[in-house]
């Protein structure tokens, strides 16, 4: 699916090389693939289902792409994150990568929904963990539902970090659950300052559950790929962009 995203068709032959399995095995997981409504069958190979709304990967799967984009902009972001602040981290590996350069704050208080973040800050001595609860999606690792949301009621935050599955620079931001978006929308609502970090290759996406327009995000920490008409147009309506 990644290949097909990026050059729009792709080849059974190709594939069977790349993968080490038989081009049998290829055409039945197309077949599969067509039959969820992922991409299109034809002859010796697959095309893209063209305007197709963004599949929701799983954490592992998210882990492997971009991971030196998304290793500076958790840097970078990690860095606006001040001592004795208390910041929500979204699910995420953007957000992730966040968590693992907190190392230089002091009596931070990180409000969590992620089971991946958790195992990564309670390395850190330094950083108290807020887990508000809920039910487990396996996809993302990530806790939500209504304890979730209930959890999150009458809290109060500096920043708020969003990762997102897609963003469009005149709609705003996407992910492809929509539990996970409900969520999303509280955390914006409680902070102070709401950051969202992704890399380029989320920009232009659209994902099944809208998260938030462009005027509810104060800035957004992305790389060097992002289309400087991307960027002028988020500078044009008030947000802050950053480049890591």
């Amino acid at each position: 699916m990644n290949l097909l995203a990026e050059h729009g068709k792709v080849y059974v032959h190709e594939l069977s090389e790349l993968f080490g399995v038989s081009e049998v095995t290829i055409r039945n997981d197309l077949d599969q693939l067509e039959k969820k409504n992922h991409l299109i069958r034809a002859r010796g190979g697959a095309l893209k289902r063209e305007g197709q709304v963004s599949l929701d990967f799983n954490l592992s799967e998210k882990h492997k792409k971009n991971l030196e984009e998304k290793s500076r902009i958790g840097k970078v972001a990690a860095r606006m994150v001040a001592n004795s602040e208390t910041v929500i981290l979204d699910s995420g590996t953007t957000t992730a990568e966040i968590a693992r350069n907190l190392g230089g704050t002091e009596n931070v208080t990180v409000i969590t929904n992620a089971i991946n973040i958790v195992n990564i800050l309670i390395q850190n001595p330094n950083i108290n963990v807020i887990i508000p609860g809920g039910m487990l999606r396996k996809n993302s690792l990530s806790l939500i539902g209504p304890f979730a949301s209930k959890n999150l009621m009458g809290l109060y935050v500096d920043k708020a970090f969003i990762g997102v599955d897609g963003f469009d620079s005149d709609l705003g931001a996407f992910t492809p659950n929509i539990e996970e978006a409900y969520l999303n929308q509280m955390m914006i609502d409680i902070a102070k300052e709401v950051i969202m970090v992704a890399d380029s290759s989320k920009f232009n996406r659209k994902s099944l559950a809208h998260i938030c327009p462009v005027n509810r995000i104060n800035m957004v920490i992305t790389d060097e790929g992002l289309d400087p008409k991307d960027r002028k147009k988020l500078e044009d309506l008030g947000v802050q962009v950053v480049i890591a």
